[in-house]
């Protein structure tokens, strides 16, 4: 139905729903072969993008902002480029294109831009939109967070990730909820993103023509949501580091929507990843090596009312604690 143009799949999900991990899962399918990623982070250091970048060399960021805001044109922009550069051999062959798009993303705008620019209609056809809902704060999320909704409504295949580690009740009643949210959706679940990668090539629907179309409502995001990124080129202390995340959430947690960073601890071997979301904080990864030449630790922190001198002054206090030394 779509004859020569390029597939896209949308992939999104609200902060912490785990979309890097599945994307990356993907991405080392036979089915994710052949893929060109396009990846939005709100926030000025794009964290996704270095550790996505090991599994594709077809990769364009957009970041310090919001697909569906002020980066609308700067996805055209992106595009079109890929294609140009496909097409002059600057970059390998790809036959589709994947947008990660930001955790606080409303897709409606992005879904016009394909249905509205006629440019852009001719060249690529959005085939699926993937939509992962945490299983742990995903009630609390549809219930707080308008782009939580709009991201469930909007969907046509439903991702419940983390049910290993949410209460079976949680699970049903989340997934009754996105049943009434959007009924014509298909939903699945997702273990350290482990799914079926037809999911993401494949809606599981008939009605290809036309579903993609009409949206209009523009995004607002909740008031107070801000990001933030902690670097330090010095290595962590990783007792220092996780006893101040502790902190924070204890005091903070369910304002926390997500906090993500690459970490050169002291007496590591490699880099490692570090995740939380509210009151959830997940286990680190170390990876074999580093995604790119930067080996600064950095942390990116998107908060509701929780700011970055907040969080540095918790951190330096941490410290102060944790070297003095008693008589």
């Amino acid at each position: 139905m779509r004859g020569a143009r390029l597939p896209v799949t949308i992939v999104t999900g609200f902060l912490g729903a785990g979309k890097t991990t599945l994307i990356q899962r993907f991405l080392d399918t036979p089915e994710g072969r052949g893929t060109a990623l396009v990846v939005n982070e709100f926030g000025s250091v794009g964290i996704d993008d270095a550790l996505l970048r090991s599994s594709t060399d077809k990769i364009t960021l957009l970041g310090n902002g919001c697909l569906c805001c002020n980066m609308r044109s700067d996805l055209q922009i992106a595009l079109r480029k890929l294609v140009a550069d496909r097409d002059r051999n600057k970059i390998p062959h790809f036959d589709r294109v994947l947008i990660e798009t930001s955790g606080l993303a409303d897709i409606s705008p992005i879904l016009q831009t394909f249905s509205t620019d006629r440019a852009l209609g001719s060249e690529f056809a959005v085939e699926v939109v993937l939509t992962l809902v945490d299983a742990v704060a995903g009630l609390r999320n549809l219930d707080k967070a308008p782009e939580a909704r709009k991201q469930a409504i909007l969907a046509d295949r439903l991702v419940v990730s983390k049910t290993d580690i949410a209460d079976s009740k949680t699970t049903a009643k989340l997934i009754a909820t996105l049943e009434e949210l959007n009924p014509r959706a298909i939903i699945e679940t997702a273990v350290n993103g482990k799914l079926d990668p037809q999911c993401l090539i494949d809606s599981g629907r008939a009605d290809v023509i036309g579903r993609h179309s009409g949206f209009v409502a523009e995004a607002a995001h909740s008031d107070g949501i801000v990001s933030f990124v902690l670097r330090e080129k010095v290595p962590l202390d990783w007792a220092v580091f996780v006893r101040t995340m502790e902190t924070l959430i204890a005091l903070r947690g369910p304002d926390l929507l997500r906090v993500k960073g690459i970490l050169n601890l002291s007496g590591g071997k490699g880099p490692v990843v570090f995740q939380a979301v509210q009151h959830l904080i997940h286990p680190p990864v170390e990876l074999n090596a580093w995604p790119d030449k930067d080996r600064s630790s950095r942390v990116v922190f998107i908060t509701r009312g929780v700011s970055e001198k907040q969080v540095r002054e918790l951190f330096a206090a941490v410290r102060a604690l944790g070297t003095t030394k008693t008589e």
